[in-house]
């Protein structure tokens, strides 16, 4: 007997090693969710909201280098993966997203929940389908899966309700092509970088997320060069650990030591970074870009000599014409200015660092809890996490934090929105990481404004009894909003949070909830959330003044500040 359509996908998604689809049910998707409701390999995960979904199967997508699927009915259904997928893309993670659509004949007519997906998705996918005969199928389904996982991107493939429940009238094995070439400039092109570099004498490295699989490779050119290495937030998994050259990240959450490592070089070598930030990159040195995708190459920032290839091949070619720098000093002195930041950090993840607030700030205060430092919180995560924990982080501050205080060592993984900046990531890409690797430690940073968000995919991590870890920083604020209207000048406005007691919420949905409100008790309330079996929310209440400086503040953002804070006072 010829399969369905739904079979058909389903089947292929086994093949591929899939193990989880990620999505609400509804009517169009019926064929669909029965054909996984009967595999014996492929899982439904139902979650609150579609968005959810997306995250989670995106998570996936970025933590195992393979397909991640979710899937939304018709109309709305669809809309809402939107976010989740957006952010996909931007990470260039390979995400199938199967979606729903009204009955064949009534497409075009305005039908009931009708939405022309093909149109929604045209810029967030790299490829997008809608079948509209089984005959189309698999190859229809093998062109959305190629181009997902070959191109790294998001591919939408459309099913009608009426369309996913028809048998093939001539069935094949699915066949996939997904091997991805590894490439290298060509000779010329890395004597002539070789040469550049080699007359250079204060070569700094910006290392991204591209150049993650190179890292013995990567290490041996800062070696030879004698190079301060500054990592985008991306490049803190795989380059942060055991790193006598990296000198953290640079831009808003950066430090000086980084700033400084750039802006007093002479040479500039970028390995695998697309890092987007125009005004943090140094004026009037030499550009060496080596990235897979030639489109980057200048993007950013004016190039010298741009090489499109794999980082790990391209180093691997240019290392042997690379003479030995004579001179550490740039190096040397780039470290020690990062070791003594660190050294402050430390002091500013003392609990007890603050013993009063003052001011408008004490009046806006309800109790003591918003005297809790936010880097001490990430530090106590960053003592009593596994070595192998996998951390997500919502934009804003609570990114800040984990970037400055929390160490990808051992085999930690880091994932966040970091190319999209949405809200609302850090707990649905944390469902997505824990079904990954169910016996890893999954701790995820969240915003207080991030986590209510979405604060019914809270109910998705009790129904499948996931032993996440929330971490929220319960500031009672959109902190990084707040942060950017008073650098501009602008007093606080619209950002202040009315937040529930979370850990009580957790507890009313079966979730074991601690809350912390006294720096005294924020270490042994970390300590209790890890060692808890199952899912623990761990609301701790922080300081909502607390400033996260940038690694090169200007006078501007400093009078900007001055000004904001007498006008609330006002």
């Amino acid at each position: 007997m010829a399969r369905t359509v739904a079979h058909v996908i389903v089947n292929a998604l086994e093949e591929l090693g899939v193990q989880h689809v990620f999505g609400v049910v509804g009517d169009a998707l019926n064929p669909m969710t029965e054909a996984i409701r009967t595999s014996a390999t492929l899982s439904w995960v139902g979650c609150r909201h579609e968005e959810a979904a997306a995250f989670a199967a995106g998570a996936q997508a970025q933590l195992s280098g393979t397909l991640g699927v979710c899937m939304g009915t018709v109309g709305p259904g669809s809309v809402h993966l939107l976010n989740g997928l957006y952010d996909a893309a931007k990470t260039r993670a390979p995400v199938l997203a199967i979606c729903g659509q009204v009955p064949l004949a009534e497409i075009g007519s305005d039908y009931f929940q009708e939405v022309d997906n093909d149109l929604l998705f045209r810029d967030v996918a790299v490829h997008r389908a809608t079948v509209t005969s089984p005959d189309q199928m698999p190859r229809m389904l093998e062109g959305a899966v190629r181009a997902a996982v070959t191109q790294g991107g998001v591919a939408v493939l459309t099913v009608p309700g009426d369309i996913g429940d028809q048998p093939l009238s001539e069935d094949r094995p699915v066949r996939f092509a997904l091997d991805r070439a590894v490439t290298r400039p060509d000779d010329p092109a890395l004597t002539q970088a070789a040469a550049l570099l080699n007359t250079a004498s204060r070569v700094t490295l910006l290392v991204g997320a591209g150049a993650r699989d190179a890292r013995s490779e990567v290490m041996r050119t800062a070696e030879q060069l004698a190079a301060p290495m500054v990592l985008t937030l991306k490049a803190k998994e795989g380059f942060e650990d055991d790193n006598a050259f990296q000198v953290g990240q640079t831009g808003l959450i950066g430090n000086p030591a980084a700033a400084h490592a750039l802006d007093s070089g002479d040479t500039l070598l970028m390995l695998g970074t697309d890092f987007p930030y125009r005004d943090w990159y140094p004026k009037d040195v030499k550009v060496v870009q080596i990235d897979s995708r030639e489109e980057h190459l200048g993007r950013r920032t004016p190039v010298d000599i741009g090489l499109a290839g794999d980082v790990g091949a391209t180093l691997r070619a240019l290392l042997p014409l690379l003479d030995e720098a004579p001179d550490r000093a740039h190096l040397d002195g780039a470290r020690e200015k990062f070791l003594h930041w660190q050294e402050g950090q430390q002091k500013l993840a003392d609990p007890g660092h603050d013993r009063r607030v003052t001011g408008r700030a004490r009046a806006a205060l309800d109790n003591p809890g918003h005297m809790i430092r936010p880097e001490a919180l990430a530090a106590a995560v960053d003592t009593h996490a596994a070595d192998d924990a996998v951390f997500t982080s919502d934009t804003g501050m609570a990114t800040v934090w984990l970037s400055r205080l929390v160490t990808m060592r051992g085999t930690r993984r880091l994932i966040g929105s970091y190319n999209l900046g949405s809200m609302a990531n850090a707990m649905p890409q944390a469902i997505g990481a824990q079904l990954w690797a169910p016996d890893r430690q999954i701790v995820a940073f969240c915003g207080d404004g991030g986590l209510s968000m979405l604060l019914g995919d809270l109910m998705t991590i009790k129904t499948y009894a996931l032993p996440v870890k929330l971490v929220v920083f319960d500031n009672q604020r959109l902190g990084m909003v707040k942060l950017e209207q008073e650098q501009a000048g602008l007093p606080e406005f619209g950002t202040e949070l009315d937040n529930p007691d979370f850990a009580a919420v957790a507890g009313a949905l079966g979730i074991e909830g601690i809350r912390v409100t006294d720096p005294a008790d924020l270490d042994e309330a970390v300590r209790r959330a890890f060692a808890t079996p199952g899912p623990v929310l761990l609301d701790v209440l922080t300081n909502p003044e607390e400033v996260a400086v940038p690694g090169k503040p200007t006078l501007a953002q400093g009078w900007g500040f001055a000004v904001a804070k007498i006008k609330e006072i006002l």
